[in-house]
């Protein structure tokens, strides 16, 4: 494809919505753009059934080529289903499970996948087909950023190059040259959804393919074995996949983290521009701009917004993750495989979900985020169960307390601790002696 202009780029990733469209239309599917389409019918448009599982495996067929794959190569099998589900039997459900009044559930929610959970407790409090298998689109930056975060230093200088220049859909408008600190790319990847930035990051990390499996290694690990990401950015590719509660895990896990929490927060924030075109005649240096957040959450100022990640392409349709805390409650949304439609925004639809996720009470649930896993050795994330075959919970594994024949590693410190304590006195006492002897 070929690398858009500076002024196309800053046109997909600043301007309005109409624009937005305008410019995907012409440059080819970004990862996040946000097109509106016409309402079928007149009244609340209808929420696709799921009640028979048709996503448990493996996303709906793509519509478009980008996920053939190159010759000679084969797709990925479909990632294993976890039995039992993971995080509870009720999240198992691919239709509406709720711990609320399922009549206060919003009318129009136009997307096949959709949980609200607390990021506090890890309660789910709702869902819709929580462990379906969809494409992720731009949210799977999310998974990035946790990544580059954990590795790299935020104040290190990345040297923009032509592959980043000429990525495919929304960029934040790295150039040939420019230089950009790994905050200023985070900034980019999760303020305009840059291509270009992940990118970037990607190659920081030791390449696209070192970056893609560190991003299944932390997946992994936070026990999202919905998701496999086959791309930095969120641009489809053969075996992606991911579901709305591994999208509200990994938001969750990032969460914690208080650079990406200040990252998603900013309306508004400055970008670095990039010398002139070695390749262009007479071309002159690109100054920097301000990007704007294309999360309409947070640009409109809805009330305890915190920040959110959103997410588009043709085959995984519209996509969102996002947290929200009223009155000392932090929830966690997610939208999959949706429609932004005329009189019924894919905003007011995350408002509606948020409306009834704080409506149910403290302590009710119907499932619940597992805690991160820290070592392989005590369970196997891809069966949901532990080494000795119980169910996992999700929580860290800890070695037991008793090995069956009355020891305990506590019993067996103090054991060898004391003979320690023995020999150390009397290497000392027999010290002293002969420090006797030599006067």
């Amino acid at each position: 494809m070929p690398a858009l202009s500076r002024s196309s780029r800053f046109l997909a990733a600043s301007v309005s919505t109409v624009a937005v469209v305008v410019a995907c239309g012409t440059f080819g599917a970004a990862a996040h753009a946000d097109p509106v389409v016409p309402t079928p019918t007149a009244g609340a448009p209808s929420t696709p059934n799921t009640e028979n599982c048709p996503y448990r495996t493996s996303p709906a067929a793509a519509v478009d080529t980008s996920e053939v794959p190159p010759s000679g190569q084969t797709a990925p099998a479909a990632l294993p289903v976890p039995d039992p589900p993971v995080g509870g039997e009720k999240l198992g459900a691919c239709g509406v499970v709720t711990a609320g009044d399922a009549a206060s559930i919003p009318r129009g929610i136009t997307s096949a996948g959709w949980l609200v959970a607390d990021a506090g407790t890890g309660a789910v409090l709702a869902a819709k087909d929580p462990h379906g298998r969809y494409r992720p689109a731009s949210t799977i930056k999310t998974l990035l950023a946790l990544v580059a975060l954990d590795e790299l230093d935020l104040d290190t200088t990345v040297t923009g190059t032509r592959a980043d220049y000429s990525m495919e859909g929304d960029s934040a408008g790295i150039g040939p040259d420019g230089r950009y600190t790994v905050r200023q790319l985070l900034q980019g990847l999760l303020m305009v959804s840059g291509n270009d930035c992940a990118n970037a990051l990607a190659r920081e990390l030791g390449g696209y393919e070192v970056a893609v499996g560190k991003m299944n290694e932390m997946a992994h690990r936070l026990g999202a074995e919905d998701t496999r990401a086959a791309s930095p950015s969120g641009l489809d590719a053969p075996g992606m996949s991911t579901s709305p509660y591994d999208l509200a895990l990994i938001f969750r896990a990032a969460l914690k983290n208080s650079t990406f929490r200040d990252l998603i927060s900013h309306v508004n924030a400055p970008f670095p521009g990039y010398p002139p075109l070695a390749d262009v005649p007479n071309d002159k240096p690109h100054p920097g701009y301000m990007m704007q957040t294309q999360n309409r959450l947070l640009l409109d100022g809805y009330p305890g917004i915190i920040g959110g990640k959103t997410g588009y392409t043709d085959d995984a349709r519209k996509t969102f993750v996002g947290a929200v805390e009223r009155s000392g409650r932090t929830l966690i949304v997610v939208q999959m495989y949706g429609l932004n439609e005329v009189d019924d925004s894919y905003w007011d639809q995350a408002k509606g979900l948020l409306d009834h996720g704080f409506g149910i009470p403290t302590g009710e649930s119907v499932g619940r985020l597992v805690d991160e896993t820290t070592s392989d050795a005590t369970s196997d994330r891809s069966t949901g169960r532990s080494a000795s075959g119980e169910p996992h919970s999700g929580a860290v594994a800890y070695p037991s307390s008793d090995d069956g024949a009355g020891h305990s590693p506590w019993t067996d410190r103090l054991l060898f601790g004391g003979i320690g304590l023995v020999v150390i006195l009397g290497l000392v006492y027999a010290a002293l002696r002969v420090n006797r002897r030599s006067r």
